[in-house]
C-alpha cells in the first residue's frame, strides 16, 4: 500500500501519532479533522453541539 490513514487515538498526542507514522515508514501528506456532535434537546428543539473531534492523517509510503 502506498497510502494509509492514521487516526489519532484517544489519550494520544498529535506528536505521538506523527512519530508512529514515521516509525511505520510513512510521511504525512494531509490532515483531516472531523467534528463529533452530540444531540441535545432543549424544550421542543433539537440542537447539535460539538463535543469532540477526530483527527486523521493521510500518509504516503516513503520510497
Amino acid at each position: 500500500m502506498s497510502k494509509k490513514k492514521f487516526e489519532v487515538q484517544e489519550n494520544e498526542s498529535i506528536e505521538a501519532c506523527l512519530n508512529r507514522i514515521r516509525q511505520e515508514g510513512y510521511t504525512p501528506i494531509r490532515r483531516i479533522e472531523k467534528p463529533i456532535f452530540q444531540e441535545v434537546k432543549k424544550n421542543s428543539e433539537t440542537i447539535y453541539e460539538p463535543i469532540d473531534r477526530k483527527i486523521v492523517f493521510e500518509a504516503k509510503l516513503i520510497e
